[in-house]
């Protein structure tokens, strides 16, 4: 490794597995020190103690929440160069079986949350004049996806929150940007993945012929928080192998 965010802090939620574990050990591995926050326990086998990892269980949709993160991340490091809002979840459903609570529990998660936490970091990059946002938005955050309802439009308001986020913030120095991954191996699609139907759908939707793996989002978040990407902001950054190109 090469040491590229040295120097630098980040905030990573659902960082104990998945996509926001990869991005949090390559973050590690690239001299940033981290706080991994995630509501489910973190195992030790995957993030090994170190002097520049925190960890911290938290329920991002509660209302302390956001203000808990950045106490923890201030406490333990002093400051707050990168925001990974990674946390998610997908509950399908169309418009007419989509439940009101499964609707209000997407948005809460996959939208409200990541406004909150970026409200309460914003102060202190605005402060040291400089920041980097990055979202997880979705393939579907530019298109609609079958019995995906509420996931389809909380990724598409995720879109709209990071643009807006760039419009404003970009004179403080701070980025926005947001990452489209398409079909990744983790462990929440694991399940479906094993679907020979599922998986065969969306290894024949990405020209690569195969599904993502999560060290590959990962590679799009370390380069969306480096000095290389300073002039990148309020983009949508595919990570699908190609899938756009055929919805």
């Amino acid at each position: 490794m090469t040491g590229q965010l040295a120097g630098k802090t980040a905030i990573v939620t659902g960082g104990a597995s998945g996509i926001g574990l990869a991005i949090t050990r390559l973050y590690l591995a690239e001299g940033a020190e981290v706080l991994a926050v995630d509501l489910q326990p973190f195992d030790a086998a995957d993030l090994q103690a170190s002097d520049k990892l925190a960890r911290l269980l938290c329920d991002i949709t509660t209302p302390d929440a956001a203000d808990s993160i950045v106490a923890a991340v201030l406490s333990r490091f002093g400051k707050v160069d990168i925001l990974v809002n990674n946390a998610g979840i997908c509950l399908p459903g169309t418009v007419e079986d989509q439940t009101p609570e499964s609707w209000l529990r997407t948005m809460e998660v996959n939208v409200t949350a990541p406004f909150m936490i970026t409200r309460a970091v914003l102060p202190h990059m605005k402060l040291r004049g400089t920041g980097r946002i990055i979202n997880l938005g979705s393939i579907m955050s530019d298109f609609g996806g079958p019995s995906l309802c509420a996931y389809g439009t909380s990724k598409h308001a995720v879109a709209g929150l990071t643009k807006s986020l760039s419009a404003d913030l970009g004179k403080f120095g701070i980025t926005a940007n947001y990452l489209q991954p398409g079909a990744i191996m983790t462990p929440l699609a694991a399940p479906s993945m094993s679907d020979p139907a599922f998986r065969s759908y969306w290894e024949e939707k990405a020209p690569v012929g195969r599904i993502g793996e999560a060290h590959e989002v990962a590679a799009a978040a370390l380069f969306l928080a480096t000095d290389a990407a300073s002039y990148v902001s309020g983009a949508g950054i595919k990570v699908c192998g190609g899938a756009i190109s055929r919805f």
